[in-house]
């Protein structure tokens, strides 16, 4: 664990003047450290460094880990006037492998956080910016592998959709191909996952504005809007992360109070599913897939449907924590019960990193809430509150490690 006081000892070492990615900044966040002292620490840096990139990149981050976006934003922009490539050396060198991650501008859900996952180990990450409507500027860094680390998104399919031949012959391996990106849009990815044993990947649905100011004055109804299905209703933003404006719409009139609070024009719809356990409580699991094999992360439980694991109360209720740990302990059980959906999903989604939210319904299936390759997998929790969990991360940490190897020897092997 990394305390607030080893934190403040690492930007007090170089000023913050190197990068640091999310890493630290997450880490020291789950330790309790103030993150506003961080903050302040590096816009005094920034008074007699204002041209140095690293240092803008972390005042970035630092400051949307405050909830600060749009500053945060601001600074992105700055330090992307300057420089596009961003490195986090290898923390056990030498470097074994250095892995170029292709990411673009945004918030901290827009790319891969591989660097949570990798914080320690052999492989150099190399971050490097692509900007929309731009070409793929030539050279790129050095590099041993190449990994496509944009999340998908409306804004980000046409820079997507340019580096699928950008990157058609490229000389090294790439991972997390850009083609197959796109699948995991809320929309595409119940339909691609549609008709797998066992599985169960509520149909969502893109909703425009006008239609669903249409259902709420009574002009139409659930089911001539959004085929197949009835109230009670998901519904939030088209684009929308981490639960943000995302309600259970039970009438018309819960449409209606929705939308008053909102200006967006597109939302995604989908049947709410009521996957309580029979004690009421909703579990909500988060499992990485890598190289198709299922690593779980970590388990949420709450008596609310909507959960968020720093909400859920896990750090307050012990009795959680020991669902969650059995659980953990528990888990090859749970893949083997789901192994035919697992590996279906694999194998529609065809990306070699990838993370999933779901559950398991009354009647055991298993249910998706969200798939992507940008959510958080770390090894940060405290082990004196989570002594069980960071020993699961690891398994997933060694996981992406030897594929990444792996990847490189065939690599090797076939230029022979």
């Amino acid at each position: 664990m990394q305390t607030p006081t080893e934190f403040d000892a690492v930007l007090s070492g170089h000023g913050g003047l190197e990068y640091l990615g999310l890493a630290p900044f997450l880490r020291a966040s789950i330790a309790g450290a103030d993150l506003r002292l961080v903050s302040q620490r590096l816009l005094e840096q920034l008074e007699q460094h204002s041209a140095n990139a690293n240092l803008l990149m972390n005042l970035s981050i630092a400051l949307q880990c405050l909830n600060q976006k749009p500053l945060g934003l601001e600074f992105q922009q700055e330090a992307l006037a300057l420089q596009r490539t961003y490195t986090v050396a290898a923390r056990l060198q030498p470097a074994r492998l250095r892995l170029l991650v292709l990411v673009t501008q945004g918030s901290i859900q827009a790319n891969t956080p591989l660097e949570c996952l990798l914080e320690v180990s052999d492989i150099e990450l190399v971050f490097h910016y692509v900007l929309a409507g731009e070409a793929l500027a030539q050279p790129l860094p050095a590099h041993d592998l190449l990994f496509v680390g944009i999340s998908d998104s409306d804004a980000n399919r046409p820079l997507l959709q340019s580096l699928v031949q950008a990157l058609a012959d490229w000389p090294c391996t790439v991972l997390n191909e850009p083609q197959y990106l796109p699948l995991t849009g809320r929309d595409q990815a119940s339909h691609l996952l549609q008709g797998i044993a066992h599985l169960l990947a509520p149909a969502t649905q893109r909703v425009c504005r006008a239609g669903l100011q249409a259902l709420a004055a009574g002009e139409v109804a659930v089911a001539q809007l959004l085929a197949g299905c009835d109230f009670p209703l998901i519904l939030r933003p088209v684009g929308s992360q981490a639960g943000a404006d995302l309600q259970k719409i039970d009438s018309a009139p819960d449409v209606a109070a929705y939308l008053a609070l909102l200006d967006e024009d597109a939302f995604f719809a989908a049947p709410f599913i009521d996957y309580s356990d029979a004690t009421g409580q909703f579990k909500k699991i988060r499992i990485a897939l890598i190289a198709g094999q299922a690593f779980v992360c970590h388990m949420a439980i709450s008596s609310n449907w909507m959960i968020h694991y720093v909400n859920a109360g896990m750090y307050e209720e012990a009795w959680k924590r020991g669902e969650e740990a059995r659980f953990m302990n528990d888990f090859p059980q749970f893949v083997r019960k789901h192994q035919v959906a697992l590996d279906a999903i694999a194998q529609r989604m065809q990306l070699d990193y990838l993370v999933m939210d779901c559950s398991e319904t009354r009647d055991g299936e298993l249910l998706l809430f969200e798939i992507d390759h940008g959510g958080v997998v770390h090894a940060m929790d405290v082990e004196s509150i989570f002594p069980y969990k960071n020993g699961h991360i690891l398994k997933a940490k060694r996981a992406l490690c030897e594929m990444l190897y792996a990847r490189l020897d065939l690599q090797r092997k076939n230029r022979v």
